[in-house]
């Protein structure tokens, strides 16, 4: 994962074929593939755009891999029934692409990259187009498919919640290099550096000598609490800048001395039971324990 430009769908690109390589290796498996074509390297992608042949029947769209390698009629559509068969499509076989709502083209994606057998398959942002009711549903259905598949899954996102609720491995990505890899829990909770704290999202960097320390420190938002700090604690007092309703949470911006800001996460209920104004002065409390040291 990482913001446009960090180099992410180059990585993805280069793995697949479509971009050459500068220096190093790509291994898939244990075999080197940097002088492969696409088609050797036992890859296929689910693209974002979808790409259906509108002419095509669901059945034939699937198939359409197989039809440019060759593979007999009455073979391709067998291979390509099973695969819908697999992701519960196969009574939409006949029906064109445009007869079809947008979860269930996904899955005819899904269908037609699976449809080769491949070792690896590489996912472009394949979420990013649906809703976010539909996303959340095709969300859910990728992790038990790709245990069940037993496929290596290359996800290429932007989306922290995607990655946080898929990944067995985070690489975040920043200028062309990989700032962090590690568990999506590992990443989250200790980010090594500021892009990671911040891109992965709830996290508020701040100059160490705040809380009389050193060098960078992180802490989660949803860790600091508008109250009295108890023994031990570190406690502050902050302005209210702004109030942003996000549902379960209610965000708040405060100021502190110096120009510091911090953003905290407030449960909705905790909110309505004390609320806040803009302008208004309050305590602030963060147990040390969750304070973390960047790199």
């Amino acid at each position: 994962m990482g913001s446009s430009g960090c180099g992410k769908t180059s990585t993805r690109r280069t793995i697949a074929g479509h971009e050459r390589l500068s220096g190093g290796d790509i291994l898939i498996g244990d075999r080197v593939v940097n002088d492969l074509p696409p088609g050797r390297r036992g890859t296929a992608m689910m693209f974002q755009s979808r790409a259906l042949f509108p002419h095509l029947s669901c059945v034939d769209n699937v198939a359409f891999p197989l039809h440019m390698r060759g593979v007999g009629k009455v073979e391709r559509r067998e291979r390509a029934m099973a695969v819908l068969e697999r992701l519960h499509m196969s009574a939409y076989a006949d029906r064109l692409a445009a007869q079809l709502s947008g979860g269930q083209q996904q899955r005819v994606v899904l269908a037609r990259a699976l449809v080769t057998n491949p070792e690896l398959l590489l996912l472009d942002e394949p979420l990013s187009a649906l809703d976010p009711f539909l996303r959340l549903r095709v969300r859910e259905e990728l992790k038990p498919l790709q245990k069940e598949l037993g496929l290596t899954f290359v996800h290429v996102t932007h989306s922290q919640d995607e990655t946080l609720a898929l990944a067995d491995l985070v690489a975040v990505m920043n200028e062309g290099r990989v700032a962090q890899a590690g568990p999506p829990r590992e990443v989250f909770n200790r980010p090594s550096d500021a892009f990671t704290a911040r891109f992965v999202g709830g996290h508020n960097v701040l100059d160490g000598t705040v809380f009389g320390g050193s060098g960078q420190v992180a802490v989660r938002n949803d860790r600091i609490r508008l109250e009295r700090a108890a023994a031990g604690e570190i406690g502050v007092e902050g302005r209210v800048v702004l109030i942003v309703y996000q549902g379960a949470w209610v965000e708040i911006r405060l100021a502190l001395e110096g120009g510091v800001e911090l953003l905290a996460a407030v449960p909705e209920r905790v909110f309505d039971a004390r609320p806040l104004a803009q302008g208004e002065t309050v305590p602030i409390a963060i147990a040390r324990s969750d304070i973390h040291a960047l790199h």
